[in-house]
C-alpha cells in the first residue's frame, strides 16, 4: 500500500498494449498504479498484426482470453517466395504450443487495447488518466516525481517507480539519457490495411514476396482484414506512394474483390536497442527500450514480455529489500532475447530487401537448392530461455519456459494457470513444508489430479524432485523443495 506522500506505487507512462498490460498486471497484484496517455481514446486503426502463444497466456492470466479471441484468427504458415511464386523458405506453425494456445494469432489491435483498458477501468488498484502528457521527471532515493500536462493545466505525480512505455520517441528514455544502439537497418515501407469481403481470393498464408523489382509483404490481420507492406524504392517519396493511384496499381495484382482501404502509412523499418533500461527508479519497456523490423512479427510480443518480466519484479521490489538486485536483473534477462530477436528480424529483412537482380538470383538459387534438399522449411521459433538473472543457475531447466498443461473438463479445457493462480509455484513429487511462503503443491494434491501425468513426466525428464516456477512462468530452478524455497527467498532478499 502507498503512503500519503505518494500518489501511487508505480506510474506507467504510455497506454499502448505494453503499458496497458503492465498496468493490468500490477493492478491485479494489488499494486497502486497510475497509467497516463496523451490521447483520450485507443488509436482506432491496426498497427501490430501478430502475437504468439506466450502473449495469449498473459491475456488468459488477466481474464481476457475470451474477450480477445473474437479479434483474432490463428496465424497460418509464413512463406518467403520468389517473384514467380516458388517457395524459398517456410515457417510452419504447429497448432498447439507450450502455453496450451495456438502458436500464433493474427489480430486487430484496437480490439485488444480496448479490452485491456476496460479491465483497467474496472480495477480498484489502477487509475487511467487520459489526455495527460508526460513532461519531465526528477527522482531521489525514495521515489520519482513526474511533471505532467493535463486538461486542467500542469500537475505532478509522485510515485515509488516510473516505467516509460511511451513508444519509439520515448520522452522517458530521453529524460534518463539512455542512448540507442543502431543496428544500421533502415528501410522505408508503405503499409496498407484493407477490409476484405469473405469471398476475396487472397492467400491463406502469410507471404514475403522477395521480388528485386519491389519486395512486398502480404499478411492476414484480424478477421475481415488484410495487410500489404510495400518496400519503397530509391527516389520514391512518402507523398508519392500514399497517392490513391499508386495504391490501386499495387493492389491490382491481387484478387481482392470490393475492398475498402482502412489505413495507409509510411514507416521506417529499423533496429534500435537502448543501452540503458533503468536509471534508479525509472525503467523502460517496449518500443521505448527497443525497436525491430516487423519481419518476425515480434515487436508487440517483445514489449509485452518486458511487461510480464518487470511486473513481478516491481511487485517484489515494493514488498522486499531486494529492489536493486531484482530490477537490475530485468535488463539482464530481457536484453539478450531482444538483441537476438532484432538480429533475427533484420536477417529476415535483408533476405527480403534485396534489390540487386544478380544478388537476388544468387539468393534464390541457394535457397531453392536448400528447399529441394529439405532444408528450407523452418520450425516456429521457440521461447528463449533466461540465461542469467533470477534463476538457480546450474539446476536442471533453470530459466526455461514452464509449460501450461491442460485437461478436458465438461467440454472445455482446464488450464494449469487458472487452477494454481498467481505468484510463484512450488510443484513437488513429495510432501512440502506447510509453512512454505511459496504456493506449494504436491503431485498427490487434488488440484493437480488432472495434470499429474504430464507434471510427473516433466519432473522425471529433468530428474527433479521439485520445480519452483516464477510468477512469469519461467523456471527458477529444480531440486529439493526446501532448498528451492530457501534459494528463492535468498534471491528476493538480494543476498
Amino acid at each position: 500500500m502507498t503512503t500519503t506522500s505518494y500518489d501511487c506505487d508505480v506510474l506507467v507512462v504510455g497506454l499502448g498494449p505494453v503499458g496497458a498490460t503492465l498496468a493490468a498486471l500490477l493492478s491485479k497484484a494489488g499494486i497502486c498504479t497510475i497509467a497516463l496517455d496523451k490521447d483520450t481514446e485507443v488509436y482506432p486503426l491496426p498497427r501490430a498484426a501478430h502475437f504468439d502463444h506466450e502473449i495469449m497466456r498473459v491475456f488468459q492470466r488477466l481474464g481476457l482470453a475470451d474477450e480477445i479471441l473474437p479479434h483474432t484468427r490463428r496465424a497460418p504458415a509464413y512463406e518467403f517466395q520468389t517473384a514467380d511464386g516458388e517457395v524459398l523458405m517456410r515457417f510452419d506453425l504447429p497448432f498447439e504450443s507450450p502455453s496450451a494456445w495456438s502458436t500464433g494469432y493474427m489480430f486487430h489491435q484496437p480490439g485488444v487495447e480496448n479490452a485491456l483498458r476496460k479491465l483497467l477501468s474496472s480495477s480498484q488498484h489502477s487509475d487511467m488518466r487520459l489526455a495527460h502528457s508526460f513532461v519531465s521527471l526528477a527522482q531521489d532515493e525514495d521515489g520519482v516525481t513526474a511533471q505532467v500536462e493535463t486538461p486542467q493545466g500542469p500537475s505532478s505525480i509522485r510515485a515509488r517507480y516510473l516505467v516509460g512505455c511511451d513508444g519509439a520517441s520515448s520522452q522517458v528514455r530521453e529524460a534518463i539519457g539512455a542512448p540507442l544502439h543502431d543496428y544500421e537497418f533502415d528501410e522505408p515501407w508503405l503499409v496498407i490495411d484493407v477490409n476484405v469481403p469473405e469471398d476475396a481470393e487472397l492467400p491463406d498464408v502469410n507471404l514475403q514476396i522477395c521480388d528485386p523489382r519491389r519486395p512486398v509483404t502480404c499478411v492476414l490481420m484480424g478477421p475481415g482484414r488484410h495487410r500489404w507492406e510495400i518496400m519503397m524504392l530509391p527516389g520514391e517519396t512518402p507523398d508519392e506512394v500514399l497517392e490513391e493511384g499508386f495504391i490501386r496499381d499495387i493492389l491490382s495484382a491481387w484478387d481482392c474483390g470490393e475492398i475498402s482501404l482502412e489505413r495507409k502509412a509510411v514507416y521506417r523499418f529499423h533496429g534500435l536497442l537502448a543501452k540503458k533500461w533503468r536509471e534508479g527508479r525509472v525503467l523502460l519497456a517496449g518500443d521505448a527500450a527497443h525497436q525491430m523490423p516487423p519481419f518476425a512479427g515480434q515487436g508487440m510480443c517483445s514489449g509485452i514480455r518486458d511487461a510480464v518480466n518487470l511486473a513481478w519484479k516491481l511487485e517484489a521490489a515494493l514488498k522486499t529489500e531486494a529492489a536493486s538486485a531484482l530490477l537490475d536483473a530485468y535488463q539482464e534477462e530481457r536484453e539478450p532475447h531482444i538483441a537476438a530477436t532484432i538480429e533475427f528480424s533484420i536477417g529476415m529483412g535483408r533476405v527480403v530487401c534485396t534489390l540487386d537482380k544478380a544478388e537476388a538470383a544468387a539468393r534464390d538459387k541457394d535457397m531453392l537448392a536448400r528447399q529441394a534438399a529439405g532444408e528450407g522449411s523452418l520450425p516456429a521459433p521457440g521461447t528463449a530461455a533466461i540465461a542469467s538473472g533470477v534463476i538457480l543457475a546450474g539446476s536442471a531447466a533453470a530459466g526455461s519456459f514452464f509449460p501450461q498443461f491442460h485437461a478436458p473438463e465438461g467440454g472445455t479445457r482446464l488450464l494449469l494457470d487458472d487452477v494454481l493462480g498467481e505468484g510463484p509455484w512450488l510443484i513437488s513429487a513429495s510432501s512440502v513444508n506447510a509453512t512454505s511462503p511459496v504456493a506449494s503443491f504436491t503431485l498427490s494434491s487434488s488440484k493437480l489430479t488432472p495434470f499429474r501425468a504430464p507434471l510427473e513426466a516433466w519432473l522425471s525428464e529433468n530428474e527433479a524432485e521439485a520445480v519452483l516456477v516464477r510468477p512469469d512462468r519461467f523456471v527458477f530452478g529444480t531440486g529439493a523443495p526446501a532448498s528451492l524455497v530457501g534459494a528463492w527467498e535468498q534471491m528476493l532478499r538480494g543476498a
